[in-house]
């Protein structure tokens, strides 16, 4: 169990939460295919390669080399499209779509380090638009997440702003601490990746959630608690006390991150078919 209580005459703490399978069962931004695909803005093909980088995710992810690449394909894929189209399109599936995958474990978690007096941070690789009403809806104080560019036509440029992955995500880690006013070696962090073990390393307190076998393999090396989490529950049932986002909310929710984290994992489920072939 954690501390019940922080002491707040000792500098401010905060618990550090990856998204996918962390905090949620699948892709945050992956199931959004379909939707896409119904609105015109990928093919079949498409969709059905999403479904195999959906299974690919959830079987292992991918290393820090495909994952760079995946940046430069989805930046590709992305370019021209429309981002009101994309807007409205998540608009109508992200609640019904997240709702249900919220980890009642870690529900349970960021209960206990609000209730503590710690902040909690959503710190993901997938895109601000999704991510941060993500977060509000699971009461997290502050979202750190990848910002993609949209240009004055209202469309994609293709361009990433700023990349929440590996090292990045540390340096966040460290500059939301000094702004804040956070003690790392007194704070938490959880991922299910080992990409994420600049974020781990640089808190006091870092766990390993349903981890992939290279953090598995980690987390037993340098003692890291390991966390199995694996019950999928809706989070209206599990935190009905918190407010559910209106349409307006969940309009603001959209796409440059569904559709990035999408375009990466369906460029990686083909090199991985390939591969395989």
């Amino acid at each position: 169990m954690l501390s019940v209580v922080e002491n707040h005459s000792l500098p401010r703490t905060a618990a550090f939460f990856d998204l996918d399978k962390t905090v949620i069962a699948k892709s945050s931004t992956l199931t959004f295919s379909k939707s896409f695909y119904q609105g015109g803005l990928i093919n079949r093909r498409a969709v059905l390669r999403t479904a195999y980088a959906q299974f690919v995710f959830l079987a292992g992810g991918a290393d820090h080399d495909q994952m760079e690449r995946m940046r430069a394909y989805l930046s590709a894929l992305c370019r021209g499209w429309n981002v009101q189209q994309v807007k409205e399109i998540v608009a109508e599936t992200l609640h019904d779509l997240i709702d249900p995958i919220i980890y009642d474990e870690a529900a349970s978690l960021i209960e206990e380090h609000h209730t503590a007096g710690r902040d909690v941070v959503i710190v993901s690789t997938s895109g601000a638009e999704v991510v941060e009403p993500i977060g509000e809806m699971l009461g997290a104080d502050r979202v750190v997440a990848t910002r993609m560019v949209v240009g004055e036509d209202g469309c994609f440029t293709g361009e990433v702003e700023y990349y929440a992955y590996g090292p990045t995500k540390a340096e966040a880690v460290k500059e939301l601490a000094a702004s804040e006013g956070y003690d790392l070696s007194r704070c938490y962090a959880y991922s299910d990746s080992a990409t994420d073990v600049p974020m781990l390393q640089s808190v006091g307190h870092p766990h390993a959630v349903n981890p992939d076998r290279a953090l598995r393999r980690e987390a037993l090396t340098r003692g890291w608690p390991i966390l199995d989490f694996h019950r999928p529950v809706r989070l209206k049932q599990r935190l009905p006390s918190l407010s559910v986002p209106t349409r307006p909310a969940l309009v603001v929710a959209a796409a440059v991150g569904a559709a990035a984290a999408t375009a990466g994992l369906v460029w990686y489920a083909s090199r991985r078919r390939t591969e395989l072939a």
